[in-house]
């Protein structure tokens, strides 16, 4: 199966502010340790990347100022040479308040300000499995979805044989604890606890 294509482009190391001169106007880029992915999603990606987005918009069920975001930049503060650009974001609209160039670029700094992130796994798994859980962790980003529809990760995180698998990781005292996924059986979100769906449907897109 063709996988989304997650490849640095360049040799040379690029500042944060160099990577958002060069690429803040195209949303298939992201920055890890001044190394620049090329995220080039395919169709099936983006399939299940708007999946995730329709059901968290029509479930949320909070009553909360929150809205979703497909590719806003997400700058940690504490590493200086990474911007990572999630595949779908649940924001806290009070929270953007404290976060003054909001109304200029699409570049979240505050992890306070993200309630739920999803990836949608590309053929860099690594990035989606390790470095993308410990920094969100740190954020403190309640809950993380690794959504690997072609059961692309390593044996380490899905086990064998690979199979196609959702992630959801849940914030527990600083860290990640990580619930998997498959097939028939129904997911479990404490963001958004209304959501009836199997792995099986989100990792097909509803197919």
């Amino acid at each position: 199966m063709t996988l989304a294509i997650n490849q640095p482009i360049q040799q040379k190391a690029l500042s944060f502010d160099e990577f958002l001169a060069r690429y803040s106007g195209d949303n298939c880029y992201e920055l890890i340790d001044g190394e620049v992915f090329d995220l080039e999603p395919t169709g099936l990606h983006e399939e299940v990347a708007a999946f995730i987005t329709a059901k968290v918009c029509v479930h949320d069920g909070t009553g909360l100022p929150w809205f979703v975001l497909q590719r806003g930049l997400l700058r940690p503060s504490n590493i200086g040479m990474t911007a990572f650009r999630p595949d779908v974001a649940v924001i806290d609209r009070d929270e953007l308040t404290k976060k003054l160039l909001w109304s200029e670029q699409s570049l979240l700094t505050l992890g306070s300000s993200i309630k739920f992130v999803a990836e949608v796994v590309s053929s860099n798994w690594q990035n989606d499995y390790a470095r993308k859980v410990e920094d969100y962790a740190v954020l403190g980003i309640p809950e993380y979805w690794i959504a690997d529809y072609a059961g692309n990760g390593g044996t380490r995180h899905i086990g064998k044989p690979k199979q196609p698998t959702l992630s959801i990781c849940m914030l527990v005292d600083g860290e990640y604890e990580i619930q998997q996924f498959r097939g028939n059986q129904t997911i479990v979100s404490l963001t958004f606890p209304d959501l009836k769906l199997t792995a099986e449907q989100v990792l097909r897109a509803g197919r």
